[in-house]
């Protein structure tokens, strides 16, 4: 991976899966949803609840678009 000012280059394979934590930055939910459309398996995403705050209706239109995408609230006990 190479750092940028304005982001990053991943450089490998084919995606196969796994778990992400966005850390709550939206752009990061995005870019791993949609890298999800080629991984062998499934990609999960974790701290993504801003992404409807900046793209409205994302989830719903990822799914228009052919992502297998499910949206989850877990709850702080």
């Amino acid at each position: 991976m190479t750092e940028h000012e304005d982001g990053l280059v991943v450089e490998g394979g084919r995606i196969r899966g796994g778990q992400v934590d966005s850390r709550g930055d939206h752009r990061i939910a995005m870019a791993f949803a949609m890298a999800g459309l080629t991984s062998e398996a499934p990609v999960r995403i974790s701290d993504c609840t801003n992404v409807d705050t900046s793209f409205p209706g994302f989830v719903e239109l990822a799914r228009q678009a052919g992502l297998a995408i499910t949206a989850e609230v877990q709850t702080v006990a």
